[in-house]
């Protein structure tokens, strides 16, 4: 299996940015003006279509699903109360995010609607509201008073990890989730990155696996970076055997890696993003751990939390995460380390 060429296009479930689209339209508006698009149909429209196409594909799927659920809802709250929606006046923005900010709404996701209410305005060709003095003080005022810090959740640690694939009996859904949670822990993969994986992508060696991860949310132009995954000492966590057995017990070699196994055991299509999140919470609750304390980014930060203990130094840490920058890897490192021999408290006579 060593058909990897990173050429074969796979559209990740990123999370949405703040300069992404508000719907499917958006993307041709910002290529064309409407004084200009009949002119160009008639010379070609067929290319024209596809430069909108490409336009359209600039940005992820799941980001253009995001960013058409925030501004549906903002034109609603507009229309039950009787308020221009584009242009909008900057009160009106204003307003709405005071209200979802009193109804208890995320910063992130509040900034989510600012983003594309704000590129909705853009692409018809209007000010951005974002801009107007009142909307950026009352945006400040909710970001200071609600805070910006992200939920945490615990890593899934390797001693943890442990605890959840122990206990899985011999069934081809407990063989899709003892591979899913192992390749996604050895890999370090984001969800996205994880049920984007095709059989095709790997290559099976001697010493493990290698996997092409094709699109990652770090790589929005496809240049793909392969993964490599050794063995484990242990087979209840080995990842490599892990895949192997589901890869066999699944009986497909192409396609999808991971797949939906009904309660018969009959195997589906790919696996979302938000599935590797249920299966892992749900693992969890069988091995008696608390599903609360874990996310889908467990698996990912569980793995550089565990290198860090380990003594893995930063580089080996960064390669294997793909991570760019050394902040976020920095912070797994001193939270693994925070109750170590190091710590200014420990061995002064308390």
């Amino acid at each position: 299996m060593d058909a990897r060429t990173p050429e074969r296009s796979s559209e990740p479930q990123a999370r949405a940015d703040d300069d992404a689209p508000a719907d499917d339209a958006a993307a041709e508006l910002a290529l064309v003006d409407d004084d200009h698009a009949d002119a160009l149909v008639e010379v070609d429209p067929e290319l024209l279509e596809d430069a909108r196409a490409y336009a359209t594909a600039a940005r992820a799927e799941r980001t253009r699903d995001a960013y058409r659920y925030q501004w549906a809802r903002f034109e609603a709250w507009c229309d039950e109360r009787g308020f221009a929606v584009c242009p909008a006046q900057p009160t009106t923005v204003a307003l709405y995010l005071t209200a979802w900010a009193n109804a208890g709404g995320a910063v992130a996701t509040l900034g989510q609607a600012l983003a594309a209410i704000s590129e909705a305005h853009r692409v018809a060709g209007h000010p951005s509201p974002r801009k107007a003095p009142a909307v950026r003080e009352v945006w400040k005022g909710i970001r200071r008073q609600l805070g910006v810090a992200p939920r945490r959740v615990d890593p899934l640690v390797v001693e943890r990890l442990r605890e959840l694939v122990a206990p899985l009996e011999e069934s081809r859904i407990a063989r899709r989730d003892r591979a899913l949670l192992t390749v996604g822990f050895a890999g370090a993969f984001r969800r996205s990155e994880l049920v984007a994986l095709d059989v095709e992508d790997l290559r099976f060696t001697g010493d493990g696996v290698e996997v092409l991860v094709r699109r990652s949310k770090t790589d929005q132009d496809g240049a793909g970076v392969v993964v490599g995954i050794p063995f484990g000492s242990d087979p209840a966590t080995c990842p490599v055997r892990s895949t192997r057995a589901w890869l066999e017990d699944a009986m497909h070699g192409q396609g999808a890696l991971f797949r939906s196994v009904s309660r018969h055991g009959k195997v589906g299509g790919r696996l979302a993003g938000r599935d590797v999140a249920r299966i892992l919470k749900r693992r969890a609750l069988a091995a008696g751990l608390d599903p609360a304390d874990l996310s889908g980014h467990s698996l990912r930060s569980g793995l550089a939390t565990s290198a860090a203990k380990a003594g893995k130094n930063d580089r080996a840490i960064m390669r294997q995460g793909r991570w760019r920058s050394r902040g976020m890897v920095d912070r797994y490192v001193r939270d693994a380390k925070l109750l170590d021999d190091d710590n200014a408290a420990s061995g002064i006579g308390l």
